[in-house]
């Protein structure tokens, strides 16, 4: 799965996603593409599982870019443990995924395989996303 080689700090804020995004809201490689509509946080598991998704849909024909990257350590608490005593250890990586973000791009293959390859890995995410194509 995806993870920083190294990070500045071992923990981050929560935050928010507020706004739609500015950069990586067009296709910049492939002919199709899978967009974001709703913003939420997309783990690296996710991702994995929708990058699985469509390269066995694909049967590795064509080529497949991941244009999201899971940076921001998730902490979590043991279960049943009291208040207090700090915060508890990363658990998992995950990606703020804002409306509008590209996240998948598919080049190589005809458009109904596209379609339902990035349909696979919609299934997988857990935001409402879009088919995009390349407008020529």
């Amino acid at each position: 799965m995806f993870s920083p080689k190294k990070t500045k700090f071992r923990k981050q804020f929560k935050g928010r996603i507020h706004g739609v995004v500015s950069r990586g809201a067009s296709l910049s490689f492939g002919a199709y593409g899978l967009k974001a509509l709703e913003p939420m946080r997309v783990t690296a598991a996710q991702i994995e599982a929708a990058r699985r998704a469509i390269t066995r849909h694909m049967k590795r024909v064509g080529k497949v870019w991941i244009r999201i990257f899971p940076d921001v350590p998730v902490s979590r608490r043991p279960a049943e443990v009291r208040m207090g005593s700090g915060k508890g250890a990363p658990e998992y990586w995950a990606c703020r995924v804002y409306p509008g973000t590209v996240m998948f791009e598919l080049d190589g293959v005809n458009e109904t395989v596209a379609r339902e390859a990035l349909g696979l890995a919609a299934a997988k995410l857990p935001i409402s996303t879009k088919f995009i194509e390349r407008i020529l």
